[in-house]
């Protein structure tokens, strides 16, 4: 289980995240719906640890000041100081917006760059469990991944995070940019994930009508605050939520 306590990011004098707190239980898909700029990719970032990373790289070259507070917890454990790479060991890996796959990569070579930190009978179990999730990446193996379809690199982003075992997966808005085709198959395909491997599932989305219906419990992030709040029954039937991200 994944729970963040009162996370708030400042870029400068800017607030990011706002006390932002969210529990994702063993199993289970967790929403965060929100506009650009709520705040979704900073907190994927900072459930990530990337945030350390871009503070570090900022204050290398004295640019923006990032400023990072709260709590992370992770199978019970304190978290929060832990590198992006500390925290993709224990199981906690993102997938991130906008896919940033290695374009002059093969589409193999992206998916071993995935494997570094398992081993070589996992790396053979994870990359066959990848090509039948996504059977279209089959077809492409030694194609560089600048030149497949925005929908196949997106299932390239999602494979390549799976290679790295994954307790929980964090997408960063998948289904961006993307065909209604496409966003089923993904779709489809983090359903299947959950199902078939229990993995925990945290998945942003700016439009949430795709995506509610296999969320277990969503959170609504508005200019960096967490203001709504409950299982995925509770809102469909919100009323606001539906005008807001239903358009309806």
């Amino acid at each position: 289980m994944l729970e963040a306590f009162d996370l708030m990011v400042f870029y400068e004098n800017m607030i990011a995240l706002n006390n932002v707190s969210l529990t994702c239980k063993e199993g289970s898909i967790v929403g965060i719906f929100g506009s650009n700029s709520a705040g979704k990719s900073t907190l994927m970032y900072t459930l990530s640890g990337i945030i350390l990373d871009i503070k570090k790289k900022e204050e290398m070259k004295g640019g923006e000041r990032i400023t990072v507070f709260g709590r992370i917890n992770f199978d019970g454990k304190d978290v929060t100081h832990l590198k992006p790479h500390e925290r993709a060991k224990i199981g906690i890996v993102l997938c991130p917006e906008r896919r940033r796959i290695f374009p002059e990569s093969s589409v193999m070579e992206n998916l071993k760059i995935g494997s570094y930190l398992t081993s070589g009978h996992e790396t053979k179990k994870n990359l066959e469990y990848v090509l039948d999730l996504f059977p279209r990446l089959k077809d492409h193996l030694h194609r560089q991944g600048g030149f497949l379809s925005g929908g196949e690199q997106q299932m390239l982003a999602i494979g390549r995070a799976l290679m790295a075992n994954p307790k929980i997966l964090l997408l960063d808005e998948p289904l961006l940019g993307l065909s209604p085709a496409y966003q089923e198959i993904v779709i489809r395909g983090t359903e299947e994930i959950r199902r078939s491997k229990g993995i925990s599932i945290i998945i942003t989305e700016q439009y949430a009508r795709p995506v509610i219906p296999i969320i277990d419990f969503g959170y609504i992030l508005e200019n960096g605050s967490s203001v709504l709040s409950g299982t995925r029954e509770e809102l469909m039937d919100n009323p606001d939520v539906k005008s807001a991200y239903f358009g309806v």
